[in-house]
């Protein structure tokens, strides 16, 4: 071992009881209680709400949770869904792959494990799509397991509080953090639900990116960044996220209140999602159509690794084409990427069907 994770590791075992007494009375008093997934047992529930709230701010799952739950009530219901049916309910989420991934494991849960989720982390954690810390927070809320989640609000707060400034972009960094982070945890694991939840919200409310509020801190006195004066120094992760840029050429082919849509390829960027015809080059698009079209303003879609610059030329046909031949001709293009399945739908129909946000925008108004 380093001197730096002796360090840390000293630093976890000195202050552990203090901070989980403190944090666990100050959650149960302070924290957030309001948030239709707290006060349950139901690890399908938490395990939902863990999911959608991956990447994506509170205020927008709280528009999708309650009727997520509506469409697919229990663990079983949402195994036997279909996938595209749950594409549709997660469209405007992003990050496709959680709703694929969520399928799966329901799937999973009802043939590999009777119906029932697993209790502890380290089973939870062979599911589809639940890492290391959303099976600790499964397993902490549901059956007060002694484990911890470690999600980037935690890193922050845990760097924080023990001034820990090694590098996280090295994966060694980050276990060491782990390893002391399994320290701190509560003595008694009917104490592990509020425990959990205080990490989630001093996170998310006190203990902020920037401008932490280190005065309503149950932990101000012992946080080693505070008393240095340099909360906002930490964590420390120099690794930056590559980003690159696209640009498509979209057909939106209308006829008699129905667009043609094809499925994009199970694996990439919206998979299995539909979309307007695709294409690289406008001469490609022009070759998919050869009538004239109306050229709408084009978006920059936003993605973690990806500004993807989408043009639009719509085309409403007195006639329809014949869909065979059109799947055929677009496919022989070679489209962006290689066109999928392709079928008329109705206008009136977009919402039994997922639809990546920019072209939903598009279609619907």
């Amino acid at each position: 071992m380093s001197d730096a994770h002796d360090r840390l590791m000293q630093a976890a075992v000195q202050v552990a009881p203090v901070l989980s007494d403190r944090l666990v009375a100050w959650q149960r008093q302070e924290g957030r209680h309001h948030l239709p997934w707290q006060g349950t047992r139901d690890p399908y529930r938490v395990w939902l709400s863990e999911i959608m709230l991956q990447q994506t701010q509170v205020t927008t799952v709280l528009g999708y949770y309650d009727r997520f739950l509506t469409d697919f009530p229990d663990v079983a219901a949402l195994a036997a869904a279909p996938l595209d049916d749950v594409l549709t309910r997660w469209a405007g989420l992003g990050y496709y792959s959680r709703a694929r991934n969520l399928h799966r494991c329901a799937q999973a849960v009802v043939s590999d494990h009777g119906g029932a989720f697993p209790r502890t982390a380290a089973l939870l954690e062979t599911l589809p799509g639940i890492g290391r810390s959303t099976a600790a927070a499964i397993a902490g809320f549901c059956f007060d397991e002694r484990v911890t989640i470690l999600d980037g609000n935690v890193k922050r707060v845990l760097t924080r509080v023990l001034g820990w400034g090694e590098d996280l972009a090295s994966s060694a960094n980050e276990k060491r953090l782990w390893h002391a982070a399994g320290h701190l945890v509560p003595d008694q694991g009917t104490d592990m639900p509020a425990y959990t939840q205080g990490l989630m919200d001093l996170g998310a409310t006190v203990c902020t990116p920037r401008k932490p509020t280190c005065l309503m801190c149950p932990w101000s006195d012992l946080c080693v960044a505070r008393q240095q004066g340099t909360p906002e120094a930490y964590p420390v992760k120099t690794r930056k996220l590559k980003r690159s840029a696209r640009e498509s050429w979209c057909l939106w082919l209308e006829h008699e209140g129905a667009v043609w849509l094809v499925q994009r390829p199970d694996k990439g960027v919206w998979a299995s999602l539909w979309t307007l015809p695709m294409f690289a080059q406008e001469a490609h698009l022009a070759q998919a159509h050869a009538g004239p079209t109306e050229v709408q303003p084009s978006v920059t879609h936003v993605l973690t690794h990806l500004d993807w610059r989408l043009h639009l030329h719509r085309a409403v046909s007195d006639q329809r084409p014949d869909a065979q031949a059109l799947q055929q001709h677009l496919q022989a293009l070679g489209g962006e990427p290689t066109q999928g399945t392709g079928r008329w739908v109705r206008l009136d129909e977009l919402d039994r069907i997922g639809l990546p946000t920019p072209f939903r925008r598009w279609l619907t108004g």
